[in-house]
Formats: C-alpha cells, structure tokens, sequence
C-alpha cells in the first residue's frame, strides 16, 4: 500500500547501504545511518499506540505534524488562520485535543477573537462568584415514566456503526461507559461494537427501521423489543430527519454491507441498504405521537423522544398541536440543527437546507413555553458544539442538555481531513477498511473520550461559578450577550423573542411565524395548509 511505501523504501535503503558499506566500504556508512534513522522511525511509529495517524502512515505523518508546527505568526501569512472555520477552525480542534490528552489548554498573551466584531458572544461574569463543586452535571430525562434516566448534560451524538469503524464504535462507547454518560448508536442500529464496554446507549431508530424491521422493511415490534429491552439501553430515539441532510433519504452501497453491518441492521449482505426520506409507520402528527407512545410501552417504560431538524415550521407546529390536543407527549426532543456534520450529503443540502440550531432551538423551546408544555418535556440540542461556552450558550437559549459527533471525532484523533465519504479515513475513524480502523488503539482513545468529556465539563463548572450560578439549569438568556453592531450590544433575551407559558392557548402572540402559520396548522396533516399555499401564490412566502 503506497501510505507504507516511505516506511517500505527506507528499510530497503538501508538493507542497500549496509551491503554496500560491507562490501566497497567507503562513504557508503552515512546512507546507512540515514537510512536507518529513518527505518527506526517508521518502526516506532508503527509499534506506538497513542497515533493513530503515524501507525496508518509511518513516516509520512511526520510531514503533517511539521507543517503543524509552523509557527502562528507565519501561519497567518501563508495558511489558514488559527480562526477560520472550514467547519472547525484550527483554535477549535486545539482545544478538544487538549482537553482529551488532559494537557495544558490554557492560552497566552490575549484572545484571538475581536472581541468588537459583530456577532461576538460573551457570558457576563458576577461580583460574587460561587465556590467550585462537582462538574457532574445531570438532568432525569422521563421521570414519569417506568424507567427515567439520569443524564448528563454532554453527550455523544449520533453517529452510526458503518459511518464510523468498529474501533471508532468500541472507543466512544468505551469513554461514555468511563464518564457516565450516553452514546447516541446512530440510525445503523446497535452494533456487537456498542455493546462491548457497557456504556450507556440512547438507541435512535430512523425510516429504515435498523435493528427493528421485517424483511420488507416496515417496522418490527418484536425485533425492536428484543433490542429495546437490552439495559444498556437507556433512551429511545426516533429520527425524523438530521440536520446536515434533512428531507433526504440515503444509501448505503452494496459494496460497504459486509456481514457485521448486514446482521447489525437487519438487511441482506452485498445488497444497496437504503434509508428512505420518509417515515412508514406514521404519516401525521397525531400517528408520530402514537408511535412514540407505543415504542415507550414496547420498550417497558423507557424515555422515548424524536429527532428533527426543524423545516416548514407548520409541521413542527403541527406536532406542538398534537401534544395540546392530545397529551400524548415525548419525554425529549432533539433539535439538530443545519450546522450538523455527516458522513455524506449533497453540497447544497449541507449549505441550504434546514434552519440553523439557535433558531431551531428557541422555536421548538417557545412553542411548548407557550403551550404550558416545557416542564413536562426535555430538549437536547446538537450542532457544532466543542467547548463549554457552546454548552451554556444552548443550554442559556433553551436546551437542557447538549450532544456533540465531530467533537467527539476529534477528541479519537480525526484530522478533519474531510474524507468520511471515502472509505479512506486516514485515522481509521470514519472507514470501514479494517487495515485502517486496526491501528486505532481503543483503551487510549476512550480514555481520551473520557478526558474530553471531564474537561469540558469542568470549564463548564468554571464559567458557571465566574457567572454566580451552581448549575447549568439557572442558565438564562440574559446570561449570554451579543454585539449586533459595533456599537450596539443585546442579550439573547432581547435577540430572540421568547413566549410566557400559556401565549399558545389563547390569543396568537405577536412573533412573525407563530402569526403566520400557527392558527393553519394542523395536528392531522404534515401537508402544507391551505393558508400557506394562498400565500406561497401571493409570493409572500
């Protein structure tokens, strides 16, 4: 394979120059200690554990690390800057690799980021912070039901076992089950890799009823209970759609259904597995809740919730009115937002499709605020969070808790190297090719898993403590502040217009979508009401 040809080439090298040297003497010594220097170099990279990168590409990776190693004030010149987002910025990465080594990730001389610059975002700091305490922060997701769950606050996203490899799987479960907290299985459904260190899984079962589906693909209630039953698993998900990709089915090509992902989700081997864009178990929004009330019963009281990203926002009224109507309700919702990441998606629907989280967020947050419904119901929020500060600033704007993917990604050694779709992921993370993902040690990346988890909770803590608060459920929106303009300075509470309990009940408030399509939506239809369509005609939509 050419990733070991330097390696390869080296040790013939050297193997050349010492039978030169032994035979015709001479200079011949110094290409055997070059040579071998070298060797001995791609040895150790191939025997060490804790790269992942310099056991896939001995030597190689050396080249990265140098260019890595150019320093900022030459960087800013001739490279990307240490800011620049393309989706994570090289400050981003940073600090997650910091914090999952556990070394240093304190920073010198000033921040980078123009503190005037429109659309920077800061927490406001107390005259009488509180003392530290623990960093274990937890919220009960589905006390009513038979079997609540005690959750933290950061947790691993969904992610899928054939989006990422076995040891990728093994590794993030391995750090979840060392931190107390959850790991998202992903649509692919749960993998003998999920099961293997014991964490805790919060299984999301998505159109193609993975794990849960009979031969012609509808849904299964006796393979869902067979799985659902399972005491790892802690939490059931159902994904109406994702963030970087809503409104798109997929598929996996033939190629990549091997026997494990075969027999993980239930499908024929060497066959295209496909996830169709839609739901067939439900068609409304009075369907989807009776869908989740029955998966709850079926898996014997365990918290049950959905996914979405948030399009057409008379569907996601439509739902809102379902709840009202008929007090059927999940016990969480997942909001992800446009900002999500993927293995693969067609450009424009990463680029244009969907409603960014913050957005998303202070709707679904709003609309059952107004429908006396928020105390009953938890929210999560995933999209783009990395650092303690992107927790309090979602958690501030309505969620209860926080789940990451590519953070998490990083914190096992990804490189943002953007080839998840390739099946050639050079740090053995997103890729299915075993001479890769083998090299990836799991009991060091899951402990790193861990240490990323630990860490950015206990910045969490701190920034918590410097704000005078104990935990991150006193976390408002007054507490985040933002510049609009460069001279005008606005908390969230005053950026986004926030509902009082009870607004949805009776007269309409006055907030442009609420105005516009609450009244028209309907809890029977996920169809475009009748409203809307006379005002897509007047072009005012």
């Amino acid at each position: 394979m050419t990733r070991y040809a330097p390696y390869a080439l080296s040790v013939l090298l050297t193997l050349l120059s010492l039978l030169a040297w032994f035979s015709e003497g001479g200079g011949w010594w110094i290409g055997a200690a070059v040579f071998g220097a070298l060797a001995a170099l791609g040895t150790a990279d191939l025997l060490q554990t804790r790269s992942t990168l310099r056991r896939n590409y001995p030597l190689l990776a050396h080249f990265r690390y140098s260019l890595e190693s150019i320093g900022p004030e030459l960087r800013q010149y001739f490279f990307q800057s240490d800011t620049m987002e393309v989706p994570y910025s090289r400050q981003q990465r940073a600090l997650i690799y910091q914090r999952s080594k556990s070394v240093n990730d304190v920073l010198p001389f000033g921040s980078q980021q123009d503190a005037y610059a429109v659309d920077y975002e800061w927490i406001n700091h107390s005259m009488a912070p509180t003392p530290h305490r623990s960093h274990d922060f937890r919220i009960t997701i589905g006390a009513q039901c038979a079997q609540p769950y005690s959750a933290s606050v950061f947790n691993i996203s969904a992610m899928s076992f054939g989006a990422l490899s076995a040891n990728a799987i093994r590794a993030l479960n391995k750090g979840a089950k060392l931190g107390n907290f959850y790991h998202d299985t992903g649509e692919g459904s749960i993998s003998p890799y999920h099961r293997e260190n014991g964490g805790d899984l919060v299984w999301e079962i998505g159109s193609g009823y993975f794990g849960c589906r009979n031969d012609d693909g509808g849904f299964s209630e006796e393979r869902f209970i067979a799985n659902a039953r399972d005491p790892q698993v802690k939490m059931i998900e159902v994904k109406l759609s994702q963030g970087a990709k809503p409104g798109h089915g997929g598929v996996l090509p033939a190629a990549k259904v091997n026997a494990e992902i075969a027999m993980t989700r239930g499908v024929p081997q060497s066959m295209d597995c496909v996830s169709p864009a839609r739901h067939h178990a439900f068609s409304t929004p009075l369907e989807l809740l009776a869908f989740v009330a029955r998966l709850r019963e079926l898996s014997g009281g365990k918290p049950t919730g959905f996914k979405l990203a948030i399009g057409h926002p008379w569907e996601w009224f439509g739902i809102a009115k379902a709840m009202a109507e008929t007090g059927v309700l999940p016990d969480f919702i997942v909001v992800d937002g446009a900002e999500g990441g993927t293995g693969a998606a067609p450009a424009e629907f990463i680029d244009h499709v969907g409603v960014p989280m913050h957005e998303a967020l202070m709707l679904v947050h709003n609309t059952l605020v107004g429908l006396e419904l928020r105390d009953r119901i938890r929210i999560g929020a995933a999209g783009r969070i990395s650092s303690a500060f992107d927790i309090a600033r979602t958690l501030a704007m309505g969620a209860d808790w926080c789940n990451a993917g590519r953070a998490f990604m990083f914190s096992l050694g990804c490189i943002q190297s953007l080839s998840c779709h390739t099946d050639h992921c050079p740090t053995g993370i997103a890729t299915q090719d075993r001479t890769r993902w083998q090299h990836l040690d799991v009991t060091d990346k899951g402990q790193r898993v861990f240490n990323f988890h630990q860490n950015t909770l206990k910045a969490l803590r701190d920034l918590l403590c410097a704000a005078g608060l104990e935990h991150p459920d006193q976390l408002g929106p007054e507490h985040i502040l933002r510049r609009v303009s460069p001279i005008e300075v606005r908390s969230l509470g005053a950026l986004y217009a926030f509902l009082k309990p009870g607004d949805l009940l009776g007269r309409i408030p006055q907030h442009a979508l609420f105005q516009q399509f609450w009244a028209s939506a309907s809890s029977e239809s996920f169809v475009a009401p009748a409203t809307v369509q006379s005002l897509r005609q007047s072009k005012l939509v």
